[in-house]
């Protein structure tokens, strides 16, 4: 004996608009397509036209050391200053973000907000201050204090990812590490870290671009020609004589400074964009 459930007409309607909305995309394939294409066309066209502009004789020229710089010297402090700056924001702002996230105490999210207002600061607004600071602690024209100082205005976007990226992961993970004996920081190291990986690599990539690309900092606080990064480098070597800029030597510099930068996003963009998303659905 066979028994059929009745539906009734409203359930129906629903059921059948639900249908159409899965079945009919808000976009024509072909349309999506098109946009795509544009899209791409539009990025990667400066791309091209910076590369086709780019010559053998640039990059010789470029790799020459001039008026006391050396690219390569310049590149190497890049690279030191970039790695240590993301360091110092990786590992302060996942153990801020864990505590924030899963270890509140009285006043945190009070500390949170003035910590968030920081990003309303113009870093050009506290440079003098900073630079009296880092002679007072002999940290002045050194790479060190530099790292420091561009870390240290990467820690409130850093911090805020991480908290996002703790506060996805249940609750229940974290409670289970502590039943089985681990402790906070164990259960962090264990559990926790391996789970919030896209916010970790999401801030280590905006930290070392940040770093990377730093230009008035540099300027600024290094006043030794043997510890420029290499903007700053690049902007010396291209102005030339009489001011007049030297296309080729710049966009030879330009492609050095860009390159490492796509190809280093293009490998972990799809940790990036998790990383951006953690803690926006609940």
């Amino acid at each position: 004996m066979t028994t059929t459930l009745a539906v009734s007409p409203a359930e129906k309607t629903k059921a059948s608009a639900t249908s159409r909305a899965r079945s009919q995309p808000t976009m024509p394939r072909l349309a999506w397509w098109a946009v795509s294409i544009c899209l791409a066309i539009l990025f990667l066209y400066p791309l091209y036209v910076m590369l086709s502009q780019v010559t053998i004789d640039d990059f010789l020229s470029f790799a020459d050391a001039s008026g006391g710089l050396s690219v390569v010297t310049s590149l190497g402090n890049s690279i030191f200053v970039s790695l240590l700056a993301t360091g110092v924001t990786v590992v302060v702002s996942t153990l801020a973000g864990y505590a924030f996230s899963k270890l509140p105490f009285p006043g945190s999210k009070a500390v949170f907000f003035v910590m968030l207002i920081t990003f309303m600061v113009p870093f050009q607004a506290i440079i003098t201050p900073l630079y009296l600071v880092l002679r007072d602690i002999g940290l002045q024209n050194n790479l060190v204090g530099l790292s420091l100082v561009i870390a240290t205005f990467n820690l409130p976007l850093g911090i805020f990812l991480m908290r996002n990226s703790f506060a996805s992961i249940p609750n229940e993970l974290e409670e289970a590490a502590l039943i089985d004996g681990s402790s906070t920081l164990g259960a962090l190291w264990r559990i926790m870290l391996p789970v919030a990986v896209p916010g970790i690599i999401s801030t280590a990539l905006l930290s070392f671009f940040a770093a990377w690309n730093e230009f008035f900092a540099t300027l600024i606080l290094i006043t030794d020609q043997s510890q420029y990064t290499l903007p700053v480098s690049l902007g010396i070597l291209s102005a030339g004589t009489n001011n007049a800029v030297d296309w080729g030597l710049m966009q030879a510099g330009v492609t050095i400074t860009v390159v490492p930068c796509i190809i280093i996003y293009l490998i972990l963009q799809k940790y990036y964009v998790a990383g951006l998303l953690s803690g926006s659905v609940k």
